[in-house]
């Protein structure tokens, strides 16, 4: 008797001629999302001491280390704000942008066995490692908001003004800038792997390039301010800056700049991580 041909009810794959970024099926995906965050934010805790406890240590250690390399030795002025202030607000900011932007930058290599086993859409972990890392951000931002009513108390003048209120725009900058180069450096990484080597060392530098541990009001050099003004950073540290104590600068100009430039990077992020996913199984 001849056996009977065996036909597949169900296939599940890529859909490697669909037009567009996929975000319809990233959408209808959506609860995956969700899975992975409650995975990276448990895993962040398993087999340590301190536990969250890291998250409030770490900011204030750096804050610590500022004050004496930056605010003691090298007396770098902090535009009149009291200085754990100042430096915290920057630290919380670029922490959460550069966590993420080296979580998402290895995201083929960190996730390849997962890949490799089941088809689900690929934006999805890098999402969920932006959005996970929102967890350690709030728990840094409460040390800094502790710290700032500390000095408050004690009579310190700061201005919180109604620009704080694009702090939501602020945050949602930094995490579309570091989810979209992160995607593009996790996308070159699987044919030159040493990038990530190289982003390290570039994410150093780029700290320094932005007003982090020094004030813009700082750099004194037409030439030099006018290049710290093309980091799209830049523009995002300093509004939230302005709204939370008054100090520093605001300019419309500089955020839209900034978010031009944000949600350029994305698209083309989202875009160079669609096409390479469907390949980086032979090459990374």
């Amino acid at each position: 008797m001849k056996p009977s041909s065996t036909y597949w009810t169900t296939e599940i794959s890529a859909k490697t001629n669909q037009r567009g970024l996929g975000l319809r099926e990233l959408w209808q995906k959506k609860y995956l999302i969700w899975l992975f965050i409650k995975r990276d934010i448990t895993v962040q805790f398993k087999q340590t001491i301190f536990g969250m406890g890291w998250y409030f240590i770490s900011p204030l250690f750096t804050m610590f280390m500022y004050l004496v390399v930056f605010g003691r030795i090298a007396g770098i002025p902090t535009d009149d704000v009291p200085q754990p202030v100042f430096y915290l607000s920057g630290i919380c900011l670029w922490e959460y942008f550069s966590a993420c932007l080296t979580s998402v930058s290895s995201t083929f290599q960190s996730n390849a066995a997962l890949y490799g086993k089941v088809y689900f859409p690929r934006l999805v972990t890098p999402i969920s490692v932006v959005i996970s890392k929102l967890f350690r951000f709030s728990l840094q931002l409460a040390t800094f908001i502790f710290v700032y009513i500390y000095f408050v108390i004690r009579g310190v003048h700061l201005c919180p003004n109604w620009y704080l209120l694009l702090f939501p725009v602020v945050l949602m900058a930094l995490a579309g800038l570091a989810l979209g180069l992160g995607l593009i450096v996790t996308s070159l990484t699987t044919k030159y792997k040493d990038l990530t080597n190289v982003l390290g060392t570039l994410i150093s530098l780029w700290m320094y390039a932005t007003p982090i541990v020094y004030p813009l009001s700082y750099v004194t050099n037409p030439t030099l301010h006018k290049v710290m003004l093309y980091n799209p950073v830049t523009a995002l540290v300093e509004t939230f800056k302005y709204g939370a104590y008054g100090a520093g600068s605001f300019s419309w100009t500089s955020l839209g700049y900034s978010l031009a430039i944000t949600a350029v990077v994305l698209l083309i992020g989202i875009w160079m991580f669609n096409r390479k996913q469907k390949y980086f199984i032979d090459t990374i």
